[in-house]
Formats: C-alpha cells, sequence, structure tokens
C-alpha cells in the first residue's frame, strides 16, 4: 500500500504546535504559581497535545524532521530545537520521563554553541 502524501502545512503546524507547547510545559514547571488554572488535568492535557504533535511528525518520518529542522533554522529557540531533538532518536521518552533540568542545560548550551557558531545576529 502506497504512503499517504504529506501534507507540508499540516506538518509544519505539527512543528511549531510542538515547540510552543513545550515551552508552555517548560515555563509551568519553572513557574508553577504563574497560572493557577494550570491544574494536574490541564498538564496531562497539555502533554498529550505535545505527544500527539510531535507523533504528527513522526508519522511523517523524513519529512518530519526535515520540517522540524526547517523550523529550527528559521527561528532558532529552545521549543524547535527540543522538537528537533525529540525527532533524532527512534525511542525517544516519554515527556513525562524527562529530566526537566537536564534538558533546560542541553537546549542552553546546544543553543549557546550555534550562537557562538553563528556569530552575533543583526538587530533589524
Amino acid at each position: 500500500m502506497p504512503r499517504a502524501p504529506i501534507l507540508p502545512e499540516i506538518v509544519r503546524q505539527h512543528a511549531e504546535m510542538a515547540a510552543f507547547l513545550w515551552t508552555v510545559y517548560d515555563r509551568h514547571l519553572l513557574y508553577p504559581d504563574e497560572n493557577p488554572d494550570m491544574d494536574e488535568l490541564r498538564v496531562a492535557r497539555l502533554l498529550a497535545r505535545l505527544e500527539a504533535h510531535l507523533d504528527g511528525l513522526r508519522i511523517a518520518e523524513e519529512d518530519g524532521k526535515r520540517i522540524a529542522l526547517e523550523r529550527y533554522r528559521e527561528f532558532p529557540d529552545a521549543g524547535e530545537l527540543f522538537v528537533v531533538r525529540m525527532l533524532s532518536t527512534d525511542n525517544p521518552p516519554k515527556l513525562q520521563e524527562l529530566d526537566p533540568v537536564r534538558v533546560r542545560a542541553y537546549l542552553a548550551e546546544t543553543l549557546a554553541q550555534a550562537r557562538r557558531a553563528t556569530g552575533p545576529t543583526k538587530e533589524l
């Protein structure tokens, strides 16, 4: 059975939403009292949505990885890098199993290395 065609705009939306949702989740972990409405149920729903968007990218296989990398190159931020990293392994851990401190350290160091390699950017 032939593979279903990839819809690049939908895959791009998966990449963007996964990056955004990781950022929301990470901010909640850093500042849990900032949003009192973010209870256990809402955090679980947020993680389920994040996993679903990552799954959408994984289903797109190489196209998903390529589009996620394109998003990271255009917007080299922690959320986009997180998505690229989660797609780089065949057996990614469950989001609940991740150590957020280690993830933040990895993202910060990798982003710093990338910025050093490309040099300072001009402000518009």
